[in-house]
């Protein structure tokens, strides 16, 4: 179990519900879904809806080619546009603590994929990373973690480590992925792309909508009074059931959730709500909901109604209204329930599962447990 709990004191976010905080958080309470875009072309003459990041370019086809924004990778873009509303609360940390003392953290999956590079040969996993060194002059240990739908929940246990060896005084942790050609068309060949908007959780779910975006937090000590965000417990688990299709009974998940109590030092009972990694395929929301049954209670769910019908908690998914972020769902999401954490008083648990069975799960809290 960890003993010190570490605060969540400033986040940045670009998504397809928004460019900042404030316009995230009125578009995530209403539900709005306008950031969802046609996406046509797909091979077969298919369509499917993409998450665009606010204020980036956004094809109507797969064929057309997304040019790089400002001289940069799309994926460059997303992190600056993060970053910019970190960057007062990041240059104070390096003035406390002293920028060698500062580290970063990223999650990726597709980091400058494809078009965006000028060798399309070329995958630049450690690109997000070298950005916040290079433009934003972090200056301590600085890396990216890659480990698909994962990899920015990930990230927040290795922040939590460097911080709790004393390497580090402060941590930017979060993670960036953009669109990509490849990515989709690859998962269009899995099956796995739903023609329409995504509905995880329904009866009649049928697939799963891509997204983009960025969203980085500062993670500092619990040393500072007043409210806040803070990370109080981080599960993991890695149960390699198959390449892409998770564990029917959801062992490495519910693996991973009990994780992130005991770190937290909470029973079920005292966690209010659940953003699951609810993707709205029918064999990831089955198994995830299943996996929460065992642990927060519930009933076996009816079949033709919705997995979650039972649950003994509240659950949520918002890959409606960003799409799956891929390797930055897991900050992106963390970031939405942050903004819910700032509005009241809860605690919550965020999970994130990936292909290959990389499971992780983040307990955040707004008030001390």
């Amino acid at each position: 179990m960890s003993h010190c709990r570490y605060m969540l004191s400033e986040m940045g976010i670009v998504c397809a519900l928004g460019a900042d905080v404030g316009e995230v958080g009125r578009r995530l309470a209403a539900g709005d879904q306008s950031g969802m875009k046609p996406l046509g072309g797909l091979s077969g003459g298919e369509s499917t809806f993409f998450g665009f990041a606010a204020r980036m370019p956004s094809p109507a086809t797969i064929g057309e080619r997304v040019k790089s924004v400002l001289g940069l990778p799309r994926v460059g873009v997303l992190v600056d546009a993060a970053m910019e509303q970190l960057s007062a609360a990041l240059e104070a940390a390096k003035s406390r603590y002293g920028a060698a003392r500062v580290g970063a953290v990223v999650g990726t999956s597709n980091s400058t994929m494809e078009e965006f590079t000028d060798n399309p040969d070329v995958i630049d996993m450690s690109w997000p990373a070298r950005r916040l060194r290079e433009r934003w002059g972090v200056e301590g240990p600085c890396w990216a973690v890659s480990t698909a739908c994962s990899s920015s929940a990930k990230v927040f246990a290795s922040a939590r480590r460097l911080m709790e060896r004393g390497i580090c005084d402060a941590v930017v942790v979060g993670g960036a992925d953009a669109y990509t050609r490849t990515v989709v068309e690859g998962f269009h060949a899995l099956e796995a792309l739903s023609p329409g908007l995504a509905r995880p959780l329904a009866p009649d779910r049928d697939g799963i909508n891509l997204g983009e975006g960025a969203a980085f937090f500062l993670m500092e000590r619990d040393e500072r009074p007043g409210e806040g965000v803070w990370l109080s417990g981080v599960g993991e688990s890695s149960d390699a059931y198959h390449l892409t299709a998770p564990d029917p009974e959801g062992k490495g998940a519910e693996a991973a959730m009990r994780r992130a109590l005991e770190d937290a030092g909470l029973a079920p009972r005292e966690i209010d709500f659940i953003n699951l990694h609810g993707t709205g395929t029918q064999q990831n929301d089955a198994m995830e909901c299943a996996a929460v049954g065992r642990i927060f209670g519930g009933r076996e769910p009816v079949e033709g109604c919705s997995p979650a019908d039972g649950l003994e908690v509240r659950v949520v998914s918002t890959k409606s209204l960003t799409g799956h972020c891929l390797g930055a769902a897991g900050a992106i999401e963390a970031a939405l329930c942050w903004i819910e954490l700032m509005r009241r008083p809860a605690t919550c648990l965020s999970n994130s599962f990936a292909f290959g069975g990389s499971n992780a799960s983040l307990v955040l809290a707004s008030r001390h447990v």
